[in-house]
């Protein structure tokens, strides 16, 4: 499929932690859905998540307990979510280091009992590191190719103003690999699973903790919290 027809919804979460294992849940979600360079909707929501935030969350995303005391728990806020996004068969999700992201909302929908939908997942921190010589830029944050990209929204840890950064960012991948005759989704598919060394012995593991401020061009052989068919 060509990729001017394919529909995106590009994501971005805020939680109270790094992982869903140790209990972190979701505080916000926000999402932007385009196909062929037209923003076709945006979805945001704050998310209860039922528990104390930490202070040191709150400074990084600015998120309070009282910010989100009224907001949907996760239960009532997923179903509207998945809705957005649309089916599996017309919709391919991204996010900027997608393992995060959707380590939570695959742990939310199994919580929730809801079948989590068979999406197609791309990585633009994948993406970036195929498509940018190490030369060009020191590391893969967001924050980073935001400069690198001039963004027109730079991000701010907040989830709808980091799903609007990383639709630039990917709007200024998809041009490079346009430069590389990379113009559909079955080869741009291709290109973001392409084994991708940075350091001695070629793990292909991402190094992430909470989010993208611990995304360098080194990766560090760790287990994931998501499985690599899910968002590769």
């Amino acid at each position: 499929m060509s990729l001017v027809n394919v529909t995106f919804v590009v994501l971005d979460l805020e939680t109270t932690g790094a992982t869903p294992k140790n209990g972190s849940a979701i505080t916000e979600i926000g999402a932007v859905k385009i196909r062929g360079g037209i923003r076709l909707g945006e979805y945001k929501t704050f998310v209860n998540p039922l528990a104390h935030i930490p202070p040191y969350i709150t400074e990084l995303t600015g998120i309070t307990d009282q910010m989100v005391a009224g907001a949907p728990i996760i239960d009532d806020a997923l179903p509207g979510f998945l809705d957005f996004c649309g089916g599996h068969a017309e919709t391919v999700l991204v996010a900027h280091n997608a393992p995060f992201d959707l380590g939570f909302l695959m742990a939310a929908a199994s919580d929730c009992d809801i079948s989590w939908p068979d999406y197609l997942v791309l990585d633009t921190v994948r993406l970036a590191r195929a498509l940018i010589a190490r030369d060009e830029i020191p590391n893969c944050k967001l924050s980073t190719l935001a400069i690198f990209f001039d963004t027109e929204v730079k991000p701010t840890h907040r989830a709808l103003d980091d799903a609007n950064t990383t639709v630039d960012v990917l709007y200024g991948l998809l041009e490079r690999a346009g430069s590389r005759d990379v113009t559909t989704l079955e080869s741009l598919i291709t290109l973001s699973r392409k084994r991708q060394s940075r350091e001695k012995g070629g793990t292909d593991a991402l190094h992430w903790r909470i989010k993208e401020e611990y995304v360098e061009w080194s990766t560090t052989a760790q287990e994931l919290d998501v499985p690599p068919q899910s968002f590769e």
